[in-house]
């Protein structure tokens, strides 16, 4: 288990609670009583720390490498029960988007995400969960296909950006975001979207255009990075913690701002601390939000969907 700086009172009262519960199982000493006044203050810490999260903590929870990531949850809410489809029909099969079928419970959704990896050598594969004009494309390929066939729209949001690279911009990174927005407004499908680490600039928005949005507790959403916009502003990176605080990207800060609909609550921890429970919320989330609209008309659920976004930013004296 790894820790943040921010959680390291909560890894030495977890040290001192196996040291304790190991002397009584080595020896006769009833050590009972201290184990669980060690696991009463280590229950206590935590609900303490997790309180009081700072928007810079948020970010660091939300990076945390132990996090779920869109397969995970893919593979644990469909329950196997996914086909992968791959490539843009243009240019290549962009490794870190990743899409296709999926049913949760008895329901067929068309699931789509940014994946990022696990080690170096998977990071690198999926390209640090940085997208190419050409997954943008591939899940407009996928949206398309569940609107034709009915199928509501899922998608995954964890990019710290779309890719940047020169190459990218060459097949028109600026223009496949562009067209993902303008065509997610009028899909004729229901589209629910959940940010489940990191939500940064045109990278999340060109997956990000929903009837639901959501976020999970520890993931943020913003037009930029702290690390980034504190370079900007201040020409260096020490200034990311007031960065996090002023851009207001925490998924409290979002939903006060009407950026998203709902929040989903994460076990005390975050998510990596228990993916299973974690896992169970999110597909009932999921569920009950696809309940909510499933019996409007195409009709009804774009005109919804352009309604929420045309009052965004309007300001009411």
């Amino acid at each position: 288990m790894e820790y943040l700086e921010f959680e390291l009172p909560i890894k030495e009262l977890q040290e001192q609670y196996e040291k304790a519960c190991a002397i009584g199982k080595d020896s006769e000493v009833d050590v009972s009583s201290t184990c669980k006044q060690i696991e009463k203050k280590l229950s206590d810490t935590k609900k303490e720390i997790y309180k009081n999260l700072t928007a810079w903590q948020r970010v660091q929870l939300s990076r945390h490498p132990n996090r779920p990531y869109t397969l995970d949850y893919i593979n644990a809410l469909c329950d196997g029960n996914f086909l992968e489809l791959h490539g843009d029909r243009n240019v290549k099969d962009d490794k870190a988007m990743v899409g296709g079928l999926g049913k949760i419970g008895d329901q067929s959704f068309m699931i789509i995400g940014q994946q990022k990896g696990y080690n170096t050598k998977t990071r690198q594969y999926r390209n640090f969960g940085m997208a190419n004009p050409e997954g943008y494309r591939k899940a407009l390929r996928l949206m398309k296909s569940a609107e034709k066939f009915g199928i509501p729209v899922l998608t995954f949001i964890d990019t710290p950006g779309a890719y940047p690279g020169l190459e990218a911009e060459e097949r028109g990174q600026g223009e496949a975001i562009a067209r993902n927005i303008l065509e997610m407004t009028r899909l004729k499908t229901s589209v629910f979207v959940v940010v489940i680490g990191e939500g940064a600039s045109g990278g999340a928005l060109g997956i990000g255009v929903g009837d639901k949005v959501m976020m999970l507790e520890n993931s943020w959403y913003s037009v930029i990075s702290p690390e980034n916009c504190s370079s900007i502003l201040w020409r260096s990176w020490d200034h990311k913690e007031q960065a996090a605080e002023a851009l207001k990207l925490t998924a409290k800060d979002a939903k006060k701002l009407e950026v998203i609909d709902s929040i989903i609550k994460e076990p005390i921890g975050g998510a990596h601390s228990n993916r299973e429970e974690m896992f169970k919320t999110l597909k009932k989330v999921v569920l009950e939000s696809y309940e909510e609209v499933k019996n409007l008309s195409p009709e009804e659920l774009i005109k919804t969907r352009m309604d929420k976004y045309s009052n965004m930013g309007v300001f009411k004296g």
